[in-house]
């Protein structure tokens, strides 16, 4: 199931990918709705859950609280590395390179090494996202389609600025397209290996917080300010409204 499942982010990425090369003005709808799902996914869903699960606190706080902070904090820490990684590269080569929004802009120098790092750490990304799936399954099949919506949603911008950041940095299609599926893959990798081990509850709930935390900061942080970056219009907002909407329905009818 679990397998299953994470297949539908392995074709979200490749769409996701396959958008890059044909970008679309309906682009920022599809961002504004994946915003919506995974705020409503966290704050309806896996932030109880993950409060439920882990029962424990830490001086006067629940644990699962927490990890949560720490997940956003880490994933806070993460793009800051990787927005400061082409400067750094840059100053070596006193090319210059500036950080773009979402590592997806124009960049003076061309250095093809930090596109691959940036889309490879993608790739490990996409496969926690997996892990998250698994473990969310291993909690429930409700559980496991509200992450996996969100999961889902949000791989559409992964594969988007996967074969982005691999070929504005000067690295040939190929390579931009092996990324990608190597992208796509990498959530049903993720979710197959939680078939060969079961989450003890409180551990599954820390990582429900944490995994909360880090998908909160990607929809705050990145895929909302992207999708009103060029299209600031209340059509992308309802969507994201829609988006929250649809994972409330989809909770209650689970419960």
């Amino acid at each position: 199931m679990a397998v299953f499942v994470a297949l539908g982010a392995f074709l979200m990425t490749l769409a996701g990918g396959w958008t890059a090369q044909r970008v679309t003005d309906r682009r920022h709808l599809v961002l504004g709705l994946a915003g919506g799902l995974m705020l409503g996914v966290v704050g309806l869903d896996l932030l109880p859950e993950a409060l439920e699960a882990a029962g424990t606190e830490v001086h006067g706080v629940p644990a699962a609280l927490l990890l949560f902070v720490a997940g956003f904090l880490v994933a806070h820490l993460v793009e800051r590395l990787l927005a400061a990684l082409p400067r750094a590269l840059g100053s070596a080569r006193a090319g210059g390179i500036p950080t773009a929004a979402h590592g997806a802009g124009e960049p003076h120098g061309r250095t093809p090494e930090v596109g691959l790092t940036a889309a490879a750490a993608m790739v490990g990304h996409s496969a926690m996202d997996g892990v998250a799936i698994g473990a969310a399954l291993q909690v429930g099949h409700g559980m496991g389609v509200a992450v996996a919506l969100a999961v889902i949603a949000h791989d559409f911008a992964d594969g988007f600025n996967t074969f982005t950041l691999t070929t504005v940095y000067g690295n040939a299609r190929r390579r931009a397209v092996a990324m990608l599926v190597a992208d796509a893959v990498a959530p049903v990798a993720g979710a197959a290996s939680t078939l060969l081990f079961t989450v003890p509850g409180p551990v599954l709930g820390g990582y429900l917080g944490f995994f909360g935390g880090a998908l909160l900061y990607l929809a705050a942080a990145e895929i909302l300010p992207e999708a009103h970056h060029e299209h600031p219009a209340r059509s992308t907002l309802l969507c994201t409204v829609a988006g929250a909407a649809f994972v409330w329905l989809v909770v209650g009818i689970a419960e």
